[in-house]
């Protein structure tokens, strides 16, 4: 079953115009919570890649130690170097204020599992969802999870974005059947996690949100209207990839998905679009587009250099992909009349479950 139309046209819609109506920071303001002394180019290349889809601003919280490195980086880069011990007040401070400013924050590129990067990104994670933000949690955040599923259990702003291993991992920590059905594990991890989207990654990304049997208090902490129905959406991803799988590119898919839930806060915002779109939908709408633009921007590298292919070349990649994916328009804006600004279908996605997104 393709993806229906109306689920393209709703990812079209959280797309900022680019016609010069908005300012600095209405396009989106991402940051990424990780970086510890050994992991500099997770960090990078998530923030980077949210930069490339077409975020305004992109910051970079992380240990002093690992600063200097992602600073040489890009220069386009803002890095915050508070992730220090033993001043946990002081970063308390910092990262509410800071938080405060961002649309959307990737948690878990580069943290590590030093428990001081952990205890800041526990820390993080709680100050967000007071603030009602959109989060992607990936990489050492996913196995802060595992120790402790309550940490997001409900809070259905929130994406994770699990490996093979990650994602075993997480469905036994919250006890799913290993004999259950392959197709449906994705969808039975969401609702043991309250509703939580979950991309769960492999030849076919599968990306979830089952809310069937929340409970009244995860819905109070998700942001849920009264009346809003529960329901499971499920939706199949097999766009074609590059064959090559080096480190890095789960970073690349992390920042995608944050660039697309900025944007989801800022069309929530009312700074461009017609909020026509409820808030719960984002996340699985975001998760599906940046599902598609990071395949098709692996594609890309991979043509070009083989078994060659490191992430980094994904990154010049992503505006090309982001253009053959959503048209001409949406990437160049109105002033390049040439492009039909239509999506294509027939791209090797796939849909199915209980409701459309």
């Amino acid at each position: 079953m393709p993806v229906p139309k109306h689920v393209f046209e709703q990812i079209k819609r959280l797309i900022p115009p680019l016609d010069g109506s908005l300012h600095k920071g209405q396009s989106g303001r991402i940051g990424v919570l990780g970086g510890a002394q050994d992991y500099t180019g997770a960090p990078f290349f998530a923030a980077l890649s949210a930069f490339r889809v077409g975020c305004d601003l992109s910051h970079v919280i992380c240990a002093p130690s690992a600063a200097p490195a992602i600073k040489s980086y890009a220069p386009d880069l803002i890095v915050h170097p508070i992730l220090a011990p033993p001043d946990s007040d002081s970063v308390k401070a910092e990262l509410t204020s800071l938080l405060s400013r961002l649309h959307a924050l990737i948690i878990g590129p580069g943290l590590g599992r030093e428990a001081y990067m952990q205890d800041y990104a526990r820390m993080a994670l709680r100050i967000a969802k007071e603030q009602g933000m959109f989060l992607v949690l990936d990489a050492d955040a996913l196995w802060m999870v595992q120790q402790d599923v309550d940490l997001i259990r409900g809070y259905r702003r929130a994406v994770i974005t699990p490996n093979v291993m990650e994602f075993k991992r997480l469905s036994e920590a919250v006890h799913i059947d290993p004999k259950s059905d392959p197709t449906r594990l994705a969808s039975l991890l969401s609702q043991k996690l309250g509703g939580v989207t979950v991309i769960q990654k492999g030849a076919t990304d599968i990306i979830a949100t089952n809310t069937t049997g929340a409970s009244p208090s995860d819905r109070a902490q998700s942001h849920v209207d009264e009346g809003e129905k529960e329901k499971e959406e499920i939706m199949h991803v097999d766009t074609q990839g590059g064959y090559k799988r080096c480190g890095g590119q789960g970073d690349v898919l992390s920042g995608s998905v944050g660039a697309f839930l900025a944007w989801g806060k800022c069309f929530e915002e009312g700074s461009y679009g017609d909020k026509s779109i409820p808030p719960t939908a984002l996340p699985a709408l975001a998760a599906t587009a940046g599902a598609l633009l990071t395949r098709t921007a692996s594609r890309r590298a991979f043509e070009k250099t083989g078994r060659a292919m490191l992430t980094e070349d994904m990154l010049p990649e992503i505006g090309k992909a982001f253009e053959e994916l959503f048209g001409h328009e949406a990437a160049h804006g109105p002033k390049h009349p040439h492009g039909t600004g239509l999506l294509g279908f027939g791209m090797g996605v796939g849909g199915g479950g209980k409701g459309a997104l």
